[in-house]
């Protein structure tokens, strides 16, 4: 595990609540992330003198320093190197395929083909944005308005961290000290269940509004020709989450042989050359440089939190609201979307986990079951203002008003919520393979 204990008093003081004001000013400010988690870490650390400034520098570089953390630029260049082999786009076809006969047939294909996605990409932000370019513009043609169609891609999208294989799950493995492929396996059907409930909302608004009435009827042969198309591309989660499962590699070599599959159809298909390398390289180092020092200065304010008896006194605060195991979860719950609202879910998971996980060992929760809660509830956060990562990605994609595909949103918001429940007060629906 990568945060500890420490005997101190329970009180926290002004040397803690000065650096947690500073961070919510300068997330006003619209200071970068990791600027901002730095400068509070930095303030903490010599207000507190909790960790000697001197290891700062090593608390830095052996918090990015980690093998599983190898996983996160590999699985942004499949997710990159898919929507330029063309992969991705045979996908969607044969997502559309097997939804299209339905009333919401695109929507819901689109849905899908969200899912598909992100059972190869790991990657919300690149989900929304290359699902989003290949099905906005039929959507509308479809009957949805704009602003709906942005927000359905912006939901749909949000599987990327609740699917497998997941980045998110790779750094609370990492954080807590659990087995990445551990939390894939339990994140299966909570979530398709996630994708089920954003296909059935988006199935009741298009009855009650009338947004698409596919007339379409289902073709067999089409379906199939659809899938031979998509064969390779349908191959490469199978390979990688059978590869996990069966033990034949770590979920971070999963990662790099993710990559080499993808890039092997693309040349061997002629649908990728070695001019287009560079290009794909540079567009996936520059999201990991935005993941990757997020990280780094996260852990150290993780640390000085831990080290203060944040999380301790976090929990004697909610005791004191209640004992009562259920409340405690929707406070908990309370909590992870009201972060998620604020602030996107990587440092999320770093400071939150720590903080929260002692607390559901409290109440009973199983370890799997708290990192599929919390990772789930911070899904939620990806279509909600302010600080909806999907919300600002489509907006960009599609040019519509970032607050009017938050609005359009907001059904999607309350199914979420729904499955969010069910994973906390169900634990089976995670621990089932248990």
């Amino acid at each position: 595990m990568l945060y500890g204990t420490a005997e101190a008093s329970l009180e926290i003081g002004w040397d803690v609540i000065i650096p947690l004001i500073l961070l919510a000013v300068l997330f006003l400010l619209s200071i970068p992330i990791w600027v901002s988690l730095g400068i509070t870490a930095l303030l903490m650390l010599t207000l507190t003198g909790s960790l000697p400034l001197s290891l700062l520098g090593e608390s830095l570089f052996s918090g990015v320093n980690h093998y599983a953390l190898i996983a996160i630029p590999l699985y942004l260049l499949t997710g990159d190197a898919l929507v330029r082999t063309g992969l991705s786009k045979k996908l969607l076809d044969f997502a559309e395929a097997t939804m299209g006969s339905l009333r919401s047939g695109m929507g819901t294909s689109t849905v899908l083909g969200c899912g598909f996605f992100s059972s190869i990409s790991g990657s919300d932000a690149a989900g929304c944005a290359a699902v989003g370019r290949m099905t906005f513009a039929r959507l509308v043609e479809k009957g949805y308005p704009s602003g709906y169609a942005a927000a359905l891609v912006a939901a749909g999208a949000c599987t990327g961290i609740l699917i497998p294989p997941s980045i998110a799950y790779i750094i609370i493995g990492m954080i807590l000290g659990i087995s990445a492929a551990s939390l894939f396996i339990a994140a299966i059907l909570p979530g398709a269940l996630v994708l089920v409930s954003i296909m059935l909302t988006n199935i009741i608004l298009n009855r009650v509004h009338g947004y698409e009435n596919s007339s379409r009827a289902f073709s067999f042969s089409n379906w199939l020709s659809a899938l031979w198309s998509a064969k390779f591309a349908l191959a490469i989660p199978f390979v990688i989450l059978g590869g996990i499962y069966s033990g034949i590699f770590t979920p971070t070599e999963a990662a790099a042989v993710a990559v080499a599959l993808t890039l092997i159809i693309g040349f061997c298909q002629g649908t990728l050359t070695f001019a287009d390398v560079p290009e794909m390289l540079w567009s996936s180092a520059k999201v990991n440089g935005i993941i990757v020092p997020i990280i780094a200065v996260a852990l150290p304010l993780a640390q000085a939190l831990t080290l203060v008896q944040v999380p301790q006194g976090f929990a004697d605060l909610i005791r004191s609201i209640t004992d009562e195991p259920s409340l405690t979860i929707l406070l908990m719950l309370g909590v992870f979307i009201l972060a998620g609202c604020v602030m996107e879910a990587t440092p999320n998971i770093v400071i939150l986990a720590p903080i929260m996980f002692p607390l559901s060992q409290e109440i009973g929760m199983n370890e799997i079951q708290f990192c599929i809660f919390l990772i789930t509830s911070l899904g939620v956060g990806f279509i909600t203002p302010p600080l909806g990562l999907n919300l600002f990605v489509i907006s960009s994609v599609t040019g519509q008003p970032i607050m009017s595909v938050a609005a359009r949103a907001l059904p999607y918001v309350v199914g979420m919520l729904l499955v969010v429940l069910l994973i906390a007060f169900v634990p089976q629906i995670s621990t089932w393979w248990m």
